[in-house]
């Protein structure tokens, strides 16, 4: 709220309460298209605000619950055993389980897709939860249960945490959650959210800290993996390496490299999403032969350039956006940070281009913020150079580019602040 925010003190019961009854207040002015009388300068959060109005958008409904169409069981056990969160389930209830059980509360850790894989915690709070149809297998998506932290979380891309009547579903009121998504570091992608919730009473301002430190552990445990895997591929690959003639890399199969041999080291090459053995075109590289290393790939670079012919940018969909490029050898995607998107989408937007300061203005709203927008741009161009063009930055010539957009405006990036992404989405 305005004069004091959710997660900044240590709040007495009354607090609570009180915070709850305005919390109320605000929500019913707000979905009633009014500004509450007695304290007009109180407004949602901006993350709770713009998930309401995702929420109404997508026709949840504010009073009533969803019926939800939990996985089956055998697709619940099929998600888990392929779920890349599966190895650090014991650094999530090592970090959060005791302390949630403690203060009666639960945990709980979803997929990408908001699908509920794990729970566990305090007895009497699980009983709660399955009255919401808060239970494994569960839908917990925005579009699905309206604003909650689990759903806001995986939109937002960033630790949320929402409380009491922040929730947009009346029945979720008695509850407060706080959720941190969690990606993988070997490239980006989300992998789902942990959240802690629990009766709105048992509500402490740290909880939301403490999920976002776990988080943070959980990540880092992924990436030791990755390390140690990048190792073992080194060992196996650098003597294949060693007996070739010309110029080629060794990348595991996110294109994560662990060995060159004729050229620069990069850290990473752009890889399909289902690479397979055979001649392929890579952005950095152009064409290029795939043979396949016992946990990786070695990539073979060749002489003839065909160059890239068209461009599909996908940022239709709510779980990220995708750039696809087509050439006379084939096609080849790339899933893009939420920064990438953005740059992109506004390229797509003005084809005659677009000046560092223009864009700093489009993405920041300042135009003296080119350093962050041309370092961004260096990136990007890693995987795209012979896509993108400057002076001004562009989609080179002779490229046909396809912008795929959201069917509603209020979806489009949904995580971005981007001024000109908002503007876009006002239409």
């Amino acid at each position: 709220m305005s004069d004091r925010p959710i997660d900044s003190a240590i709040w007495s019961a009354q607090d609570i309460r009180v915070t709850a009854h305005r919390l109320a207040t605000v929500r019913e002015a707000v979905l009633a298209g009014e500004t509450p009388a007695d304290a007009p300068s109180d407004a949602p959060r901006a993350v709770i605000g713009e998930s309401w109005r995702r929420a109404r958008v997508s026709g949840v409904d504010p009073d009533r619950d969803q019926p939800q169409t939990p996985l089956s069981v055998a697709e619940l056990e099929h998600r888990r055993q392929l779920s890349r969160l599966s190895p650090v389930l014991p650094v999530l209830n090592e970090g959060l389980l005791a302390a949630a059980d403690a203060a009666q509360q639960i945990m709980v850790v979803t997929d990408a897709e908001g699908r509920v894989l794990w729970r566990e915690g305090s007895a009497p709070v699980r009983r709660m939860a399955d009255r919401l149809g808060f239970d494994k297998g569960a839908d917990w998506r925005e579009g699905v249960v309206g604003t909650n932290a689990i759903g806001t979380a995986l939109v937002a891309r960033r630790p949320v945490l929402v409380h009491s009547a922040e929730h947009f579903v009346r029945s979720h009121h008695s509850w407060t959650c706080a959720a941190a998504p969690l990606h993988d570091p070997r490239d980006g992608r989300l992998l789902g959210t942990v959240d802690v919730s629990g009766p709105a009473p048992g509500f402490h301002p740290t909880t939301l800290s403490l999920v976002s430190a776990v988080a943070r552990l959980a990540e880092g445990e992924l990436r030791t993996r990755h390390h140690l895997s990048l190792e073992r591929l080194r060992s196996s690959a650098a003597p294949v390496l060693a007996r070739i003639g010309g110029r080629a890399l060794a990348v595991d199969p996110h294109g994560w490299v662990v060995g060159v041999t004729g050229l620069t080291p990069p850290d990473r090459v752009a890889l399909p999403k289902s690479p397979e053995a055979g001649p392929l075109w890579l952005p950095r590289y152009g064409m290029c032969a795939l043979e396949p290393l016992p946990g990786g790939w070695l990539i073979r670079l060749g002489e003839r350039d065909t160059g890239p012919s068209r461009v599909v940018l996908d940022v239709s969909g709510r779980d990220g956006s995708t750039v696809t490029v087509s050439g006379p050898a084939g096609s080849w995607s790339h899933e893009l940070t939420p920064r990438h998107a953005e740059l992109l989408f506004v390229l797509a937007a003005h084809p005659e281009g677009r000046s560092a300061a223009e864009l700093a203005r489009d993405l920041f709203g300042d135009d003296s913020r080119t350093v962050t927008v041309r370092a961004e741009l260096s990136r990007l161009r890693r995987h795209l150079a012979s896509v993108l063009a400057h002076r001004p930055y562009r989609f080179a010539d002779g490229v046909e580019v396809e912008l795929r957009l959201p069917s509603q405006p209020v979806h489009l990036l949904p995580q971005s602040l981007a001024p000109a992404v908002a503007a876009a989405r006002r239409g």
